[in-house]
């Protein structure tokens, strides 16, 4: 470990930010700065407090509900059995990952940050949540429809070019694995070996790309840690609607009343402007009004209007009524997919589950959080019950946190085969918070941290005075 760690200190302009926005995510790193950055991941993945109110213990049963469902057809009933009792007691999940091979560079230290947490506190199971909103192309040949060996770009699914950048990997489908790119490329690049963990699902078709993703990066992670001591299981966008659409069945449910009754989303729909425009507002996604629309496998922006979800500017686009029937029904049928607000109400918010993401995802939690907390009743005492709830808040940075340079594969060629997570632990025991984030330098140069620091330092110089007291 550094020897000077222990004299490194905080930026202070970083933890004054933080601790504005996300108090709880400042208090984590100032605790653990000095510590091992194995202590911090322990730390993210302790046990969360459940839910005391009525409507925050139903959600996480239908959380629950939906969990087994998800899961049954895929792993046997005593592994399932113990990763629902320990999702009971921790309820912890890693986020803010795109559907894409663990292979990229920054979804792989996110999903190691978690893994490390989740061994460091013994658990059998560590759940992952990857967005399969994302383009299979986002720019350059880069995203999940790609992957980079020895300079060498592959199209994973040998999908067109106008396919990849296109569609959706929600929306994508059925693939298959691009075996000839992939034999070429490992005969031809030394130091591929994890390759052939790929080409072990040749010739096998998915129904959708984010199941072969999760396919894939559940054998990487297999192969990475033989010991199979904690196992990743990959979830996305279509249990948040299987979820949601659980609770559209009750109508005294929040997402029901907030979705259906005119007067409860138009107050929904004015909080999140107002937060929007609030000095805060850098955070928050704009992308899409609820949910995002899927239809001839693109993902479609959607806005309300006369009480239906439409494409604007589209009259042959999707059109599906505000009510609970329709929506669920839609969700179901895979026609929504919940917008990030939607997802983490679902998710996190409401069951409180501590989610783990990257340096955007820490500010627009709370800002969520804030926004729920403003379209409450008042006069419900089951309202105000939740409005408790959501005082403590579950969030944490558990993306971008450890930021190596180079390849994975690079990273993990030198390392004994079937240890390699194991190798990986033993390192990041032995460095602290601080000299891996060197001294939080993602956060001080991440330009929306920035802009709000330095608007905060200017409101507290306004503050001081003329003379600086």
């Amino acid at each position: 470990m550094d020897e000077q760690a222990g004299t490194v200190t905080p930026p202070p302009e970083v933890l004054a930010v933080l601790l504005r926005l996300c108090p709880e995510v400042a208090r984590d790193i100032s605790a653990h700065l000095h510590a091992p950055v194995s202590d911090y991941a322990r730390h993210l993945w302790r046990p969360t407090h459940a839910p005391t109110s009525r409507l925050g213990t139903k959600a996480r049963l239908i959380l629950r509900e939906a969990l087994r469902d998800w899961l049954h057809p895929h792993i046997p009933p005593e592994s399932l059995r113990a990763a629902l009792c320990e999702f009971d007691r921790t309820a912890v999940i890693q986020t803010g990952l795109h559907c894409q091979l663990l292979l990229d560079r920054i979804t792989f230290d996110a999903f190691f940050l978690g893994w490390l947490g989740a061994v460091e506190n013994r658990l059998s199971t560590l759940f992952v949540f990857s967005g399969t909103t994302v383009t299979l192309e986002t720019i350059g040949r880069e995203g999940p429809g790609w992957l980079s060996v020895g300079g060498e770009k592959i199209n994973l699914f040998g999908l067109g070019r106008h396919k990849l950048s296109r569609q959706s990997v929600c929306a994508s489908g059925p693939v298959s694995l691009n075996r000839r790119a992939l034999e070429a490329v490992g005969d031809a690049v030394d130091g591929t070996r994890w390759l052939n963990v790929l080409l072990e699902r040749k010739g096998e078709v998915f129904e959708h790309a984010a199941d072969a993703l999760a396919a894939l990066n559940s054998d990487l992670a297999s192969e990475w840690d033989r010991s199979a001591a904690t196992r990743p299981i990959f979830i996305d966008d279509r249990l948040a609607a299987l979820a949601l659409a659980r609770h559209l069945d009750d109508e005294d449910s929040i997402p029901s009343k907030l979705l259906t009754n005119p007067h409860r989303r138009l107050r929904l729909e004015m909080a999140l402007q107002s937060a929007s425009s609030g000095p805060f507002g850098s955070f928050l996604p704009s992308g899409t009004l609820h949910f995002w629309g899927l239809r001839d496998r693109r993902i479609r922006k959607l806005a309300v209007e006369k009480g239906r979800l439409i494409e604007p500017d589209k009259p042959n686009g999707l059109s599906v009524p505000l009510d609970r029937a329709h929506l669920r029904d839609a969700l179901l049928n895979g026609i929504l997919v919940p917008n990030l607000f939607l997802l983490f109400l679902t998710l996190a918010i409401l069951p409180r589950v501590r989610v783990l993401g990257g340096l955007r995802q820490i500010g627009y939690v709370p800002l969520f959080q804030s926004v729920l907390a403003a379209t409450l009743d008042a006069n419900s005492p089951e309202e105000r019950d939740l409005a408790t709830d959501l005082r403590r808040r579950e969030n944490g940075w558990g993306m971008r946190v450890i930021n190596e340079p180079g390849s994975v594969g690079e990273q993990l060629a030198s390392m004994p085969a079937g240890e390699m997570l194991s190798e990986l632990r033993r390192h990041y025991r032995e460095r602290t918070l601080a000299e891996v984030t060197q001294n939080l330098v993602l956060i001080s140069e991440n330009a929306r941290w920035r802009k709000l620091s330095q608007a905060c330092h200017g409101d507290d110089r306004a503050s001081s005075g003329p003379d600086g007291r």
